[in-house]
């Protein structure tokens, strides 16, 4: 494959992963895991539940995560959860969660 070729493939992944990653349900599909797939879990029985939080509040937890500055039982695992998530990520995310019924 020529260098040309490789850097056209390796953007179009980029293109294609930020453009996934963009999407609310997207993202939520890591998430569900723990939280279930309407957010109605406790995760792994210690977080609260986030099924009915509005936009805001789910994005200042998922800040306050991403800084080390909330969280209880939950907070070095979501710590690590959250590390990866753009400010455009968790707005989207929490945009998504807030809209589930």
């Amino acid at each position: 494959m020529t260098t040309t070729k490789k850097i056209i493939t390796i953007v179009a992944f980029f293109t294609a992963t930020s453009l996934m990653a963009s999407n609310g349900e997207t993202l939520f599909k890591s998430c569900a895991t723990c939280h279930g797939v309407n957010a109605q879990k406790a995760a792994l029985g210690k977080s609260k539940i986030i099924k009915g939080w509005d936009s805001k509040k789910i994005q200042d937890t998922l800040y306050g995560y991403k800084k080390g500055t909330y969280g209880g039982a939950m907070k070095g695992v979501m710590k690590g959860q959250v590390a990866r998530l753009s400010d455009e990520d968790i707005k989207v995310l929490a945009d998504y969660i807030s809209s589930i019924k």
